[in-house]
């Protein structure tokens, strides 16, 4: 399965928010995968992130990450980067962005 997200930084957050992403905690990243990602891949457009996962079960990804301490202690420091944060939340699990085009196969 795959979802697109968009999220949003602050205004001046762009070096320190990018500085962070270097410094994912290996526990965070082995979380993740264990969680059922398989790629998780991050673009920035000024203030504008999109994040595009791969993964088996989106909800059951959030779900399993949502009580981690290694995750809380992570959204806790991307909140202070944030304008608009990924959403951890049963509500999260429907916040994907809609597709409007893919390029099919041949």
């Amino acid at each position: 399965m795959r979802i697109a997200l968009h999220t949003r930084l602050k205004p001046g957050a762009e070096h320190a928010y990018e500085q962070a992403h270097r410094e994912v905690p290996e526990e965070l990243t082995d979380a993740i995968r264990a969680a059922g990602a398989h790629d998780w891949t991050i673009w920035r457009s000024g203030l504008d992130l999109f994040h595009l996962i791969d993964c088996d079960d989106y909800p059951a990804l959030l779900a399993a990450l949502e009580n981690l301490p290694v995750n809380i202690a992570w959204q806790a420091r991307m909140a202070g980067y944030l304008d608009v944060v990924h959403d951890y939340s049963a509500t999260g699990t429907t916040a994907g962005l809609p597709a409007v085009w893919h390029l099919p196969t041949e």
